[in-house]
């Protein structure tokens, strides 16, 4: 499809869209945008719904001001991830976020073991050790179990954060068992790197698997390839997500049509961009 034409139908695909990934002020880190402007931006574009993640705070409070005091059609979400600040894989953190409306519970991604073995990420500012969600003989630990079930149980979604490939499968495989919903993460970032066969072989038992336009922004990995893999696994598996909101970076609603103009110029269909944007993503959201 050629730009000019994939800018425009972006742009109507872009109404009613969900993005399930977009980081946000006030933060330890650089952010660009309070969650008030990225809402209010996402708002201008019609879309249904965003989600604030922040790798070292619960968002789901956050989520639930800007809904009560924003005015705005487009519903803000929120979400936990289990880091070192809310104790890692504490099952009392994860309780009380899905008591106020927490929509997916994230394993570790900045302390994880399996990040800090890159290294620290940009804006890092403490030492730790690394969470890894397995035993020493490789089994999950016990509180992931639980975590599992209570996720299941209150009718919400699991993802894997920044763990290991090795630790993802295993991960997926025994949220699927128990019946779970979890979402794979970015699997086109170094550090989650995970080959579209295998994505493909995770989707076809049930997994989701998010596709971040990050990734895109910081050539870990092309748009073509990005399409190539979506072919691969089914976009019916899929939904697609910014995960921005980085200080000097674009807002995400402008992103969020990058990514969807991007796609299309690689030959995706509108029919499978809505389903990546709307109905994917919706079946999270909404209970």
């Amino acid at each position: 499809m050629k730009s000019e034409e994939a800018k425009e139908l972006a742009k109507q695909i872009q109404v009613g869209a969900y993005d399930l990934h977009v980081h946000s002020k006030p933060s330890p880190f650089e952010r660009g945008f309070d969650g008030f402007e990225v809402i209010r931006q996402a708002n201008k574009c019609g879309m249904a719904g965003v989600l604030l993640k922040s790798h070292y705070e619960p968002t789901a409070t956050r989520a639930q001001l800007i809904n009560d005091n924003g005015g705005f059609r487009t519903k803000a979400y929120g979400g936990l991830v289990l880091n070192w600040p809310v104790g890692g894989l504490n099952i009392y953190a994860v309780e009380n976020a899905l008591k106020v409306g927490a929509r997916i519970i994230w394993m570790p991604t900045r302390d994880s073991a399996n990040c800090l073995r890159y290294g620290d990420m940009e804006g890092d500012f403490f030492r730790r050790p690394g969470i890894s969600i397995c035993r020493e003989d490789g089994r999950l630990r016990k509180e992931v179990y639980q975590i599992i079930d209570l996720v299941r149980e209150k009718g919400a979604v699991l993802a894997t954060g920044h763990i290991s490939p090795e630790e993802s499968i295993q991960l997926c495989k025994e949220a699927r068992k128990m019946g779970a919903r979890i979402v794979l993460t970015h699997p086109e970032f170094p550090r989650t790197r995970i080959l579209a066969d295998t994505q493909k072989e995770m989707a076809d038992s049930g997994v989701m698997i998010e596709k971040n336009w990050y990734n895109i922004a910081s050539k870990t990995v092309s748009a073509e390839e990005m399409a190539q893999c979506i072919n691969t696994v089914g976009c019916e598996h899929i939904y697609i997500a910014t995960d921005r909101g980085q200080k000097g970076s674009p807002s995400p609603a402008e992103e969020y049509r990058n990514f969807i103009t991007a796609l299309l110029e690689q030959g995706l269909t509108k029919e499978q961009l809505t389903i990546m944007t709307h109905t994917v993503p919706e079946s999270i959201v909404k209970t």
